[in-house]
């Protein structure tokens, strides 16, 4: 029996939430979990009780022509990790992982190199997620150690005066 390693089982399965977003550019799919326990799932969505892109067939960026990860306040959607983290407590998330999985809307194909905004993060890093996990290929991923690459390596600062 060819059993599927641990960090691909539970991606496999963020990469099944991202079947519900709603997006017409990317769709991802989060998930948090902690010692073996899925906490929250998480995909892209428009805001409850608002319509999603999907519904009124037209995405606000595109049709402006904004660039991928620009311009995010002009985006119908709530993002896959930060709709994850607003369905746990702060407490299961202490310590917990999340994984992430993305897959371009047109072309169907997973988003490779694909990291959490600038918002993302911070959401992640006051949540106490301490590990995030990103499928590149059904096969491979990348692990980034919060602490260690995100609140160690402040990238806000880059070219900045600390104060």
């Amino acid at each position: 029996m060819n059993r599927r390693d641990k960090i691909n089982y539970y991606l496999d399965i963020a990469q099944t939430v991202l079947e519900r977003g709603t997006c017409l550019r990317r769709n991802f799919g989060a998930i948090i979990v902690k010692n073996d326990q899925i906490i929250s799932t998480g995909y892209v969505g428009a805001p409850r009780g608002r319509k999603n892109c999907c519904d009124l067939g037209y995405c606000t960026r595109e049709e402006l022509g904004i660039p991928r990860g620009e311009r995010y306040e002009l985006c119908r959607s709530v993002h896959a990790e930060a709709n994850a983290i607003i369905s746990a407590s702060r407490a299961d998330m202490l310590g917990s992982t999340l994984y992430l999985v993305g897959r371009d809307y047109a072309t169907k194909e997973l988003v490779k190199d694909a990291n959490p905004c600038a918002m993302c993060k911070r959401m992640i890093i006051n949540a106490g997620i301490s590990t995030v996990v990103v499928r590149d290929t059904p096969e491979d991923f990348r692990v980034t150690y919060v602490y260690d690459e995100w609140v160690m390596n402040d990238e806000s600062l880059e070219g900045k005066r600390g104060y």
